[in-house]
């Protein structure tokens, strides 16, 4: 099974981003990538799928934005190619906003109908076809010097021809914020598990009767990293969702049929996800590629010296 097309999905308005994300996209302000570069968190994430064999990828994406995106990468390439004629590094940052301009697409989800629904706009588009799926809110980092997140989980999936989520091991008392599964890991297999049971941010007591996984530490759980590989049929399972005129249609019921329909994978990934939507998501993400990248040096001298002033100073 060949994965050629991503999906990402960035409709949703930045409340916690309040006032910056009143005025432009959340998806389009700059962090630091691991080459050293300030890049908007869309770039970086469309980059992750580019880079782990993707071909095609759309965007899902608020009323009025995909123009606003379109305009505001046009511009940005422009600015590259004035303002650093014949620079090296600009004119491959200029090539890579071409290439993500020429084989990205952008779809609007009319309505605010929940997060299924934003999946299941990109139906034409995924054209009965293997998809990955990516959220617009995360940015991730792999812990393999040559195997990016989204190449791992697309290798697992190629391989064993089925859909595929990434899975990070969670501490009890954040798994509240996550889809929470449990399953039975595979012969053979480290870190890969058939997936059985799937709860949407369950409370901890819940958790302990019905999610605990064999093989993980104790107070530890199976948590969505937020990047998914799916099979086409993930589309009719949203679909009977849609067709109940749910006003919230969410991805979770889905997955619980997809887990009893065919068979559905969890990868546990080797590499951090960071969730620009909570809270210092941003300060964590940033301090992350800058560790993990080229500017790890510089990352590590500006860490040291804050800590210094502030332990260097009189509270009172």
């Amino acid at each position: 099974m060949k994965i050629k097309k991503a999906v990402i999905t960035a409709a949703a308005r930045a409340e916690r981003l309040y006032p910056v994300a009143d005025t432009i996209q959340k998806a389009m302000l700059p962090v630091m990538d691991i080459d050293g570069l300030h890049k908007p968190v869309i770039q970086i994430i469309v980059e992750e799928a580019f880079s782990s064999g993707v071909e095609e990828i759309c965007i899902i994406c608020a009323p009025g934005d995909g123009q606003r995106y379109v305009n505001a990468f046009t511009s940005l390439r422009d600015n590259l190619a004035k303002s650093f004629k014949n620079v090296g590094w600009a004119t491959a940052e200029a090539e890579k906003i071409n290439h993500l301009l020429d084989y990205t697409q952008f779809i609007e989800q009319k309505e605010p109908l929940g997060y299924g629904h934003a999946v299941y706009c990109a139906k034409e588009f995924v054209n009965d076809e293997p998809f990955l799926l990516l959220l617009g809110d995360y940015l991730y980092v792999s812990n393999l010097l040559k195997k990016r997140c989204a190449g791992q989980l697309i290798d697992l999936a190629s391989t064993e021809a089925c859909s595929v989520s990434a899975v990070n091991p969670t501490i009890e008392h954040q798994i509240t914020r996550y889809g929470t599964l449990t399953g039975k890991q595979l012969p053979n297999h480290k870190g890969v598990y058939q997936i059985e049971k799937i709860i949407e941010k369950p409370s901890l007591s819940l958790a302990e009767l019905e999610l605990q996984t064999p093989g993980l530490r104790v107070g530890y759980y199976l948590c969505f990293f937020g990047m998914h590989v799916f099979t086409p049929i993930i589309f009719q399972l949203l679909e009977q969702q849609i067709k109940q005129q749910s006003s919230n249609v969410l991805l979770t019921p889905s997955l619980m049929e997809l887990a009893q329909t065919e068979k559905y994978l969890a990868l546990e990934m080797k590499g951090s996800r960071y969730d620009l939507s909570g809270k210092n998501g941003y300060l964590r993400a940033q301090m992350a590629l800058g560790l993990a990248g080229e500017a790890r040096e510089e990352t590590l001298t500006t860490l040291v010296d804050l800590l210094a002033e502030a332990n260097g100073r009189n509270w009172k």
